[in-house]
């Protein structure tokens, strides 16, 4: 399973946003510092995030960005999507003819993986920007019913 720096700090640098931020546009020198992420990346990123809607900017002295809407609008999923980043559980192209294995047919266990796949992608798209920026993602989305096995320990999920 993949979900590379792309994703990770943009969701990081909205979330900085997000509890820095009030009213007053942040500069990407700030989170570059506050969170130790290269200023230039940051830049591409917020290039993107700016393109999707997520983030406006404000020129001038004492500029910077801000949300373009507010924080429980904005969902994990949108962010990671607008930093063109695919969450991919399999080894298979993105075209559904051709399988993970060299013969291009699917592996034994495909389906378990693409299944994984879209469990992430709903909990991503579950969870707002202002719930992981105020730190009230306890157990993720567990009390949302199809979520309910991530609360269960391991053990539990496994034998019942």
């Amino acid at each position: 399973m993949r979900l590379s720096t792309k994703g990770r700090y943009a969701v990081t640098a909205m979330v900085d946003i997000s509890r820095h931020g009030g009213d007053r546009p942040i500069s990407l020198g700030a989170i570059a510092a506050r969170q130790e992420i290269s200023l230039s990346y940051l830049e591409q990123l917020f290039a993107k995030l700016g393109r999707h809607g997520l983030v406006r900017s404000v020129r001038g002295p004492g500029g910077g960005f801000h949300l373009a809407k507010p924080a429980a609008e904005i969902m994990i999923a949108d962010i990671v999507r607008a930093a063109e980043e695919e969450i991919k559980t399999t080894n298979c192209s993105g075209d559904p003819s051709n399988g993970c294995k060299q013969d291009h047919s699917r592996c034994l266990t495909h389906d378990l993986w693409e299944e994984l796949g879209g469990v992430i992608q709903n909990y991503l798209a579950s969870v707002s920007l202002a719930q992981v920026a105020n730190g009230s993602l306890v157990n993720g989305c567990a009390a949302k019913r199809e979520f309910d096995f991530i609360a269960q320990p391991v053990a539990a999920v496994a034998h019942g």
